[in-house]
Parts: C-alpha cells; sequence; structure tokens
C-alpha cells in the first residue's frame, strides 16, 4: 500500500525571529492565501498529502517537542501518526524511521517522503509526477525515486541531479539518475543550465520502505542496528522507552549522503529522477520568503505592518502579531530587510540574509 510522510523536524533558524523554539518556520502562519487568510508551510504540506495517500496512511515525522504545536494547527490529524523525534539526527534517520513503522505495518508497503518548507504550483503537476514515481516503484521495488525540478537561473544554494538516460514508456518524464551534485559554485551551475541536463534535486522521494532499509543497513549498519530495535518495540508498551534510548545515538547524516549517493553506485539499485515542471520555492530564508509577497511601486515587500518610505528600495519588511497596523518608516535605506516581533527586531542587509544562522547561535535561550 501507498503510504506519505511529511518531513516536518527543521527548526528554522534562518527566519528567525519569527521561527523560533516552540514555533518553527513550518508552524508559522505566514503565507497569504488568495482569500486573504495565512496558512502554515505545514498545513500545506498536509493538505498535498491529502492527493497521495489514504489519510490512515498519512505521517508526519518531527521533533517530539513540536507535536502539541502541530495537534492545535491541524487539529485532525491523527495524533498516532506523528513520529516524534527526541531529538533531531538528520533526514536519513527520520527517513529510516518512517520507513521501519511502514513495514513494520505493512511489508510491502511503499512511502513518499515530503518536506514542510516548500510552496509547490500547481497542484496537479505535482500529484502526477508523485502518481508515476508511485508507479515506477511499485514496477520495481529496487528502484529509488527522486524528483528534479526544472531550474529558472543558476542556483548555488540547492543540490542539482544530472538526467541520464530516459525510463521507457514515462513519455520522457522519468530518466536514469547519472549523478548528485551538492550545492556547486556558481560557474559550474551556469554551465549545468547551458546543458540542460541538470535538474534541481527537489529533496522529495518515494522508496519501497524494505528496499530503504536494507540500503540502510548496507551503509550505515551502527545505525540500522538502532533503528531494528526501534522497529521491534514499535506498537508495545516499550516502544516510547525503546525510542527515547536509542534514537539519540543515531549517527547524523543526510539521506542524500548516507543513502542515495552511495546507492547510485550499487549494481543492484535503480536511482530514478521523475521530472516535476512547477513552481517551486523553497521558504528557507527572509529573501525566499519575500518572493511570496507582491512588491510595492520601489520593490519594498511587505507583510504585517504599514510602511511608510522616503527613497527606501528593495527592502522586506516584516510584523508578526502586528494586525497590520504598526507603522515602520524608512528614509533613504535599500536592501534592507527588517522583521519585528513582541520579543526582538531584526536588521539586516539582505545579502547577509545566511548570517541570520549563525547570529543564532550568539542569542540567550529566551530569544532562541
Amino acid at each position: 500500500m501507498r503510504y506519505a510522510m511529511i518531513m516536518a523536524g527543521g527548526s528554522g533558524t534562518r527566519l528567525w525571529p519569527m521561527s523560533r523554539d516552540g514555533q518553527p518556520k513550518q508552524l508559522i502562519e505566514f503565507i497569504h492565501q488568495p482569500d486573504g487568510s495565512r496558512a502554515s508551510l505545514l498545513s500545506l504540506a498536509a493538505e498535498r498529502m491529502n492527493y497521495i495517500a489514504d489519510p490512515s496512511r498519512q505521517f508526519i515525522c518531527t521533533g517530539e517537542r513540536y507535536r502539541a504545536h502541530i495537534n492545535a494547527s491541524l487539529p485532525s490529524f491523527p495524533n498516532d501518526n506523528i513520529l516524534g523525534e527526541p531529538e533531531p539526527r538528520d533526514t536519513v534517520n527520520a527517513v529510516a524511521f518512517g520507513a521501519a513503522v511502514f513495514a513494520k505495518q505493512d511489508p510491502d508497503a511503499i512511502f513518499s517522503v515530503l518536506t514542510a518548507d516548500q510552496l509547490i504550483e500547481p497542484a496537479d503537476i505535482f500529484n502526477a509526477a508523485m502518481e508515476l514515481g508511485y508507479e515506477l516503484v511499485e514496477a520495481d521495488n529496487s528502484r529509488l525515486v527522486t524528483f528534479g525540478i526544472t531550474p529558472t537561473h543558476p542556483a548555488t544554494g540547492y543540490g542539482y541531479i544530472e538526467q541520464g538516460r530516459p525510463i521507457e514508456n514515462t513519455d520522457n518524464n522519468a530518466y536514469i539518475v547519472e549523478r548528485f551534485v551538492e550545492k556547486p559554485q556558481l560557474e559550474t551551475a551556469e554551465a549545468y543550465i547551458e546543458s540542460g541536463r541538470f535538474e534541481w534535486n527537489a529533496g522529495m522521494f518515494v522508496f519501497h520502505a524494505q528496499t530503504f532499509l536494507e540500503l540502510y543497513k548496507r551503509y550505515l549498519p551502527n545505525n540500522a542496528d538502532l533503528i531494528d530495535q526501534l522497529a521491534e518495540a514499535w506498537g508495545t508498551d516499550k516502544q516510547q522507552q525503546v525510542l527515547d534510548d536509542v534514537y539519540p545515538q543515531l549517527d547524523k547524516t543526510s539521506v542524500d549522503y548516507g543513502v542515495m549517493e552511495p546507492a547510485s553506485n550499487a549494481p543492484d539499485v535503480t536511482i530514478v529522477g521523475v521530472k516535476m515542471p512547477i513552481t517551486w520555492l523553497d521558504v528557507g530564508s527572509w529573501p525566499a520568503y519575500a518572493e511570496t509577497l507582491p512588491p510595492d511601486n520601489h520593490d519594498n515587500r511587505i507583510a504585517g505592518v504599514n510602511l511608510t518610505a522616503l527613497d527606501a528600495h528593495n527592502n522586506v519588511v516584516i510584523g508578526e502579531g502586528m494586525e497590520d497596523n504598526h507603522t515602520i518608516a524608512m528614509v533613504g535605506v535599500d536592501d534592507l530587510i527588517v522583521v519585528r516581533t513582541a520579543r526582538a527586531t531584526l536588521i539586516i542587509p539582505k545579502d547577509r540574509a545566511q548570517d541570520i544562522k549563525k547570529l543564532h547561535e550568539r542569542l540567550t535561550d529566551d530569544l532562541r
């Protein structure tokens, strides 16, 4: 049967001060909807799952400390389908956690891995690509499916996948993945775009649960022994005790480094890329979030506050909980990010946005 899982464990430090302990970016209701309401990234991702798997086989893998917040944000989502990590151990272990749970329920489980920090349009193209991904694994459970986004510019902050020969009977919508490339330099990214052979790595997958666990054991045997203990205890009265004991012992690594890249050289595994020609935005920073907002006549992007500006251009000005009745005034400044919350205010040049993560390390615990 088909399962689906959203990975929603990130803390979103580059979206501080709005993203913070207890309110990570995936739970912030800051995505403006056509009807005037605001939605969280997680709620939008959960809606996408409705077209992929039956509600009883939809899961969210997240930090246990976020469980109560998710219950409040998504009250109809089954609490038992929230896989709570005692502490974050990177994506390969989150995927293995889900795979172990699904395989115990169903030895033939096939599951998709989705993310909670992306905006995706249009829905019908996304759904068609996911359907093809499931079909490819159902036809051959040795396949590991990843998804490629048609690049719009030579981004250096994304990973890339190189297209090989097409898969038969897929109308050229699926191909053998020749290799993965992590965040290239600008000159290399430009060459990739010009070649037409590379796509952005969407960070979404479809796996046969048992196949993934076998590869996890092959490449990360120490971790796999711990996950085996968790799988054995799952569904028993020792479930939480074993989870709390073994999960923090897992060595951290990403699913790309831990399984996908080494498996790409294995003769008994086929890495398949499925084209997903969508509008795709990874909302991982304030400049990325700003792309969700319309610019004013001076290219300022504003949400949650009023802006009064004189000779101020290309700024990002955000307020939280101000009900649009707080005014920020700017004179003679360009290319700034200003984020005001009840607890803290951030002011930073747009080209230093990546340094918010470093800044976060210097904050006192009560401000994180």
